[in-house]
């Protein structure tokens, strides 16, 4: 990493317009806390958080700590640092639900060792734009930013915002636990490190020990991972990318989120524009630029960086995925990877080997890109028995399992309903999910028991329905081969998953409610704005998780009580001091037990005599739901028992158009065929040797004295207060099981196709809402 004198083009390192020294090595940290001198503006500045803070009764400590800081700083320090970190250390080991260990977390091979001088100026410009726009100009760290991280600490919340150098700091020199003590360690090993190395110097050890994500640690390995290109070789599209990662490397991984990782991309560009990194014209032909990832290109042999090199081949791989990923966004790579941990696991090893070869046995005599996924969960828990992500992980290195999130949308559109994984935290390992079509209508339907409609409340159910206030061709949802008649009561409407009066009860229930309640009960993508969604939001629009859909249904299940999932039970470190603790899981009640107790009762017909019918019917209490989308390109069924909830997805693994057609002896692959079937044969095997017992009984749903707002005067069966808590058995007789409705839906035209078996296309456009 060279410096570049004043004058040189963009895409070279000039910084200010002038080269930047190493710090006189007799200056007592002068230059390094440069922002940290305590008087002038730096004092007023300090002085008004800690004035705040005196509010609430902590200023003395508060102060006495900034005092204390303050003054190891400008001590005299040591001449040498300490050493660093091992790379390597104790093996973590993973155990399963029984206390059997199944395999390892362990850090080997996942850097790749570079000179500095290979380091290009326009990936050290990407970093330094986004992660730290001063980095040549300032100190070690900030004292405010320092003292806003303890506070938080103190509250016991995460704090970011720290220097380049107070990063390398913690990664080279201290533990990954947030402490305060922790916090102060880094802050005065920041200053000793900025005093003994120059910028240059510190900038290439940070960028060589950082955590990118895909298993690799430092640029060198992140480059091979990611682009299977040396790190020398890489664009200033691709430099973005990878600083992209270092907030967050499981949100913005390219290879599993693609969407969000090129958003971030174009911000980080953005950056370097701003900062004069880039000329308009490099700026635009970055922008312009396909990016060729290393999932687009033929690996090398062996292929040692693409499979994460922190594990080798395990027991249950899907599932050690779910494990890898949730640790890093609990703990940070150093704990999982070097820490020695005790990981005691949810995987009950009998149900997740039922689940793989449910899996196999199903997408035997079919090729990809055709693949299939399941995800079972213990409601009362939240733990996660069984995880299936695809037909070959070592393949794949994708897990279709966990979904993933959506991107952002552009500043003209305004999201009403924000998904849970923009907060972070969220598990994702699958590209943006898929659609779940008509599995989708239970949030809806439990939108509108919640607001007091009644599962005997009847709709017209047409061939077709007509959106109100929409004009063109486009503005239609069709039932499968133009079925219709009527009146349908809400129960058997869902029982023939029936569009037409789904579209009704949503346009009378709201739109935005119905997005709130799949976020509620566990959907971590849902979201809403009225510019992008309509009507047809009650079929299954958006992209959804097999665990997502799992846990959601899990709440009905669970009476209305949302545990999140997870697969980790307890979390120890190699001097057995207890880092994750879920041995004892809290939930909230997030539907009320009637309305929940009451969406159970209703999906038990789905699996009697509706769409599930005969082939998810386990000759024990069940509720479940089938979804298909336009064209046959997804297939899922969702359902559950008392004491398990399963979801099973159908499609293709890339997202290709190909339709399932023709697999395995079956025409057309609807929910209720193939994946019903797989269910069926999963929750035999799961449930072998576990007591059959039944629902509870649903209470009566007390309707509300007036009509919901949109509803016609006499749609409501009698009796008209009180509901039945089912079964409900009413006409008209519902459809056979192999004529359910097909829809899809693009979220960014709003464009809802609906192909029932044997018809013709119909399309229909945006979809206002109510």
């Amino acid at each position: 990493m060279r410096q570049a004198g004043a004058g040189e083009a963009p895409g070279q390192r000039v910084h200010g317009g002038r080269p930047h020294l190493a710090e006189p090595t007799g200056a007592v940290f002068a230059g390094a806390v440069r922002r940290a001198t305590i008087g002038g503006t730096q004092m007023r500045r300090l002085l008004r958080p800690l004035a705040v803070l005196g509010l609430s009764g902590v200023v003395v400590p508060f102060a006495v700590g900034g005092t204390v800081l303050a003054s190891f700083l400008y001590l005299p320090l040591p001449a040498a640092l300490p050493p660093t970190k091992p790379g390597a250390s104790a093996v973590s080991h993973l155990l399963d639900a029984s206390g059997h260990e199944f395999g390892q977390f362990h850090a080997f091979g996942e850097n790749i060792p570079v000179a500095e001088q290979d380091v290009p100026a326009v990936l050290d410009q990407a970093v330094i734009a986004s992660e730290d726009r001063n980095f040549y100009d300032e100190g070690a760290l900030s004292l405010t930013s320092t003292l806003r991280a303890v506070w938080a600490n103190i509250r016991g919340t995460v704090q970011g915002g720290s220097t380049i150098t107070q990063q390398y700091a913690k990664n080279a020199y201290t533990s990954g636990q947030r402490t305060i003590v922790r916090k102060l360690q880094e802050a005065i090993l920041a200053a000793q490190v900025s005093r003994q190395l120059p910028k240059h110097q510190i900038l290439f050890r940070y960028l060589s020990t950082i955590y990118f994500g895909e298993g690799a640690y430092g640029v060198g390995a992140a480059s091979e991972a990611y682009f299977r290109k040396p790190v020398s070789q890489l664009t200033a599209s691709e430099a973005a990318t990878l600083a992209g990662l270092i907030p967050a490397p499981s949100l913005y991984d390219p290879l599993v989120s693609p969407e969000l990782a090129e958003h971030r991309r174009e911000v980080v560009l953005g950056l370097m524009r701003d900062q004069h990194y880039l000329s308009p014209d490099q700026y635009a032909a970055a922008m312009a630029e396909h990016l060729v990832l290393a999932s687009q290109t033929k690996p090398p042999v062996p292929a040692t960086l693409f499979y994460p090199p922190q594990q080798p081949q395990i027991a249950f791989p899907f599932f050690e995925d779910y494990v890898r990923r949730y640790l890093l966004a609990k703990l940070g790579p150093g704990e999982v990877f070097h820490g020695g941990l005790r990981v005691e696991t949810t995987v009950d090893p009998r149900v997740q080997s039922a689940a793989e070869a449910t899996v196999a046995g199903k997408l035997n005599g079919t090729k990809p890109p055709v693949d299939m996924s399941l995800v079972s969960i213990e409601p009362s828990t939240g733990y996660v028995k069984a995880v299936v992500g695809g037909r070959d992980y070592t393949a794949s290195q994708v897990n279709l399992a966990l979904g993933g999130c959506p991107a952002r949308p552009p500043p003209t559109i305004q999201e009403v309903v924000t998904p849970t994984c923009w907060d972070g935290g969220t598990v994702i390992g699958g590209g943006g999910g898929r659609q779940p079509g008509s599995a989708f209508k239970i949030f809806t339907l439990a939108t509108a028991l919640s607001k007091g409609f009644l599962p005997s409340r009847t709709y017209p159910a047409p061939d077709a329905y007509q959106v109100p206030n929409c004009k063109g061709p486009g503005c239609t949802i069709h039932n499968a081969e133009g079925r219709g008649g009527g009146p349908a009561s809400i129960a058997s409407a869902t029982w023939a998953s029936i569009n037409t009066v789904y579209a009704q009860m949503i346009r009378d229930t709201g739109v935005q409610d119905v997005a709130e309640m799949a976020k509620r009960t566990g959907v971590t993508s849902a979201l809403y704005n009225p510019q992008q969604f309509g009507l047809s939001y009650t079929l299954g629009v958006i992209g959804v998780s097999p665990l997502d859909m799992a846990s959601a249904y899990g709440t009905f299940d669970n009476h209305g009580v949302k545990i999140d999932p997870t697969p980790v039970m307890k979390v120890t470190d190699s001097s057995g001091k207890v880092l994750l603790d879920n041995t004892h899981p809290n939930g909230d009640q997030v539907v009320s037990r009637p309305v929940a107790d009451n969406v159970t009762d209703i999906l038990k017909g789905v699996i009697s005599q509706g769409t599930g019918n005969p082939n998810a019917n386990l000759g024990r209490p069940a509720a479940g739901k089938t979804g298909t989308t336009e064209g046959f390109h997804d297939a899922w069924f969702v359902g559950y028992t008392p004491t398990l909830s399963t979801a099973v997805w159908m499609g293709n693994s890339d997202s290709e158009t190909k339709s399932l057609v023709g697999i395995n002896g079956v025409g057309q692959v609807f929910g209720g065929t193939i994946p019903a079937q797989a269910w069926h044969d999963f929750m035999v095997q799961a449930l072998q040797g576990v007591p059959v017992t039944d629902f509870s009984q649903p209470p009566p749903l007390i309707a509300p004295p007036t009509q919901p707002q949109g509803v016609s005067q006499g749609s409501q069966q009698t009796p008209a207060q009180t509901g039945q808590g089912g079964p409900y058995l009413l006409e008209p007789p519902t459809p056979s099981a192999q004529e359910p409705t097909t829809t899809t839906t693009s979220p960014s035209s709003g464009t809802t196709t609906t192909r029932p078996p044997h018809s013709t296309t119909t399309t229909t456009g945006l979809l206002p809402t109510p």
